[in-house]
């Protein structure tokens, strides 16, 4: 996530313009590098949720949680700007912040979310087909997305519904089928030492030759965006840390860092533009400074901001789901059952 933060900090705030201005100078190169990593982050976090989900199940409770954190910060920010009288009120922005799903193309949350439905359709493909054919999946999918998708003069389109659906495949293929090779901790941090080493050259060097710096990092299915993900995963998926439950309370809020700092135009607008101002100080001494306190302090403060949304609202409203949701379920069965007997469906 804060590979997140720091990629919004750079193309979301006006800096490109400015880096464009003289793309080998040592701020521009700076700040191309350091907001490199966006969609390698975005990459990282699938991969997480496929390796755990792909042996696990999508439950009501589940869902409604992620739906619920969705359409909270979509109504309550939108809310904050429209009262302070930063955004003027309008239907569309208002069905903009009711709706939960706005865009199958690149919203994360919205993509995220249809996703996070699939899951359970997944599972069962993964589940009845054997590795012979599950990495064959993974090897045709990388071919379509980024081998094709890598080359300038193909190019894929693609939604992040569906490449995170491939995503999952490749891990959930680690899951299910490991492998000697995947649990060495030593190769596969030299690893992602050396496909950092390559994307870092790759950046500097499509500079250099005045073509687009992230040609291949960006989007999420680039083949050093993919690599490098790919690489960090298995790192520290074989890495034993201490104070676990610090870490998996941190981690509970990051899913909240994204759809709070990422919510929307406005708040980029209002965010990187107008708060932090951060293309005013692209030029001066303290750009390198300000990058560090904003992305951090960005990352605490809206971890926190977020556990006090699980603590006061969540765990509250789903204390009484737990009590309720048992009748809930006997009704809509009852409904289902109904239903699909009058189709004949077993």
């Amino acid at each position: 996530m804060l590979f997140i933060v720091a990629h919004h900090y750079v193309v979301n705030s006006g800096m490109m313009e400015h880096m464009a201005i003289d793309p080998l100078s040592a701020n521009s190169i700076f700040f191309y590098i350091f907001g490199a990593w966006g969609k390698t982050g975005i990459n990282c976090f699938i991969m997480i949720t496929g390796y755990f989900m792909c042996k696990s199940h999508i439950t009501a409770k589940k869902f409604l949680k992620l739906l619920a954190e969705i359409e909270y910060y979509k109504i309550v920010i939108y809310s904050v700007f429209v009262i302070s009288g930063y955004e003027a009120f309008s239907l569309k922005g208002m069905f903009k912040s009711i709706l939960p799903i706005t865009g199958v193309s690149s919203g994360f949350a919205s993509c995220f979310l249809l996703f996070f439905l699939c899951i359970p359709f997944l599972n069962k493909l993964i589940h009845s087909i054997d590795e012979k054919w599950h990495i064959r999946l993974v090897l045709l999918s990388l071919f379509i997305y980024t081998f094709l998708g890598t080359i300038p003069f193909i190019g894929v389109t693609m939604n992040y519904v569906s490449w995170f659906i491939i995503i999952y495949f490749i891990a959930s293929y680690v899951r299910l089928y490991p492998r000697e090779l995947f649990s060495k901790t030593k190769t596969w941090g030299i690893a992602s030492i050396i496909s950092i080493l390559i994307s870092l050259f790759s950046i500097v060097f499509f500079l250099y030759i005045r073509k687009h710096p992230y040609l291949l990092i960006a989007d999420s299915n680039k083949v050093l965006a993919v690599v490098t993900a790919f690489c960090l995963f298995l790192f520290f998926k074989n890495i034993h840390i201490k104070y676990s439950r610090f870490i998996n309370t941190v981690a509970s809020a990051t899913f909240g860092v994204l759809l709070i700092h990422a919510n929307s135009d406005t708040m980029r607008q209002w965010l990187w533009r107008d708060t932090l101002q951060n293309a005013v100080v692209f030029d001066t001494k303290w750009c390198y400074l300000h990058f560090a306190c904003s992305v951090i302090g960005i990352y605490i403060l809206c971890t926190l901001i977020d556990l006090m949304r699980q603590y006061l609202l969540e765990k509250p409203f789903f204390r009484l789901y737990d009590r309720i949701s048992p009748r809930i379920y006997s009704g809509f069965y009852t409904w289902e059952s109904r239903f699909l007997d009058r189709l004949h469906i077993d």
